[in-house]
């Protein structure tokens, strides 16, 4: 007969060893999520964004936001293939593409753009460059080969529209990371009650824009998101500079608004947890009431 004590040292023993295989499925599920399945699995996001001085004709404008493709043609083509499809699905006004398509090879452009460049939107794509670009690539080599793919690349300057008989300013800086941005010159010779869309990169960049005038709204990658987030509780524990004050998502200070993406892309280890690659698509909209 098994004495009471040995019968709970078995039950311990048992406990234990059921707690250790969970853990180490747990362990396996992750590894293979954040490496196999969530770096490729594309996930759209879409918000109104409330702009509390919205001119009526850029009441429902819809942006589509992309950034951070750190693109590898062996790993990351078919990504990039299915974002172009779902923004071709969504028939957007304006595509705002943020920054950091190379990793440190300025070939990868080539291919990337092949892409790229089939995107469309009613009233235009524009780019910006992200501090990998400019670290490998350079400005002068990206600038180029944007244009031939027929994309609008801004680097300290703007671009004036007319949608439904409303000017917007399409604003785009430099690099912050050691780059040159310029927020005055970028901003120069905007009248004052133009509305100003603002591609940077990195977000953090945002207060430094804002000293300047109100910002409609300004769309930044760069952070990722975080790449790794914690479940649930949307915790980035890694955070990257001029990403810090504002790592993921929609924030707003006065009459001005920033919206950070988590990015297509990744740098590194090719590895993403609970922060999928993100086609952003933001709608202009008034304040509520």
């Amino acid at each position: 007969m098994e004495t009471p004590s040995a019968s709970a040292g078995n039950r311990l023993g048992l406990n234990r060893r059921n707690a250790l295989r969970l853990l180490t499925a747990g362990m396996a599920g992750i590894l293979v999520d954040g490496t196999w399945l969530e770096p490729g699995r594309l996930s759209v996001t879409r918000q109104d964004v409330r702009c509390k001085r919205l001119p009526p004709g850029l009441q429902g404008l819809r942006i589509g936001l992309l950034a951070d493709f750190h693109f590898r043609p062996d790993q990351d083509a078919e990504l990039v293939a299915k974002t172009l499809e779902k923004v071709r699905e969504e028939k957007l006004d304006l595509i705002a593409l943020a920054g950091d398509f190379a990793d440190s090879e300025a070939s990868v452009l080539a291919p990337l753009l092949e892409i790229l460049g089939q995107m469309q939107a009613a009233h235009g794509v524009f780019a910006v460059m992200g501090n990998h670009d400019g670290w490998s690539a350079g400005r002068d080599v990206t600038r180029r080969a944007f244009e031939k793919a027929g994309i609008a690349f801004l680097i300290n300057r703007h671009s004036l529209l007319s949608i439904r008989g409303q000017s917007l300013a399409v604003a785009g800086t430099d690099f912050v990371w050691r780059g040159r941005p310029d927020a005055a010159r970028t901003l120069k010779g905007i009248p004052a009650d133009t509305p100003v869309l603002a591609l940077v990169h990195e977000p953090d960049y945002f207060d430094t824009m804002i000293a300047r005038r109100d910002i409609l709204l300004q769309v930044s990658g760069h952070t990722h998101g975080g790449q790794c987030r914690v479940p649930l509780l949307g915790y980035a524990p890694v955070k990257v500079r001029y990403g810090r004050n504002y790592v993921y998502g929609g924030f707003s200070r006065g009459d001005s608004n920033l919206f950070v993406t988590r990015g297509v892309g990744t740098t590194g280890p090719r590895v993403r947890f609970a922060c999928p690659p993100e086609l952003a698509i933001l709608t202009l909209r008034g304040p509520v009431g």
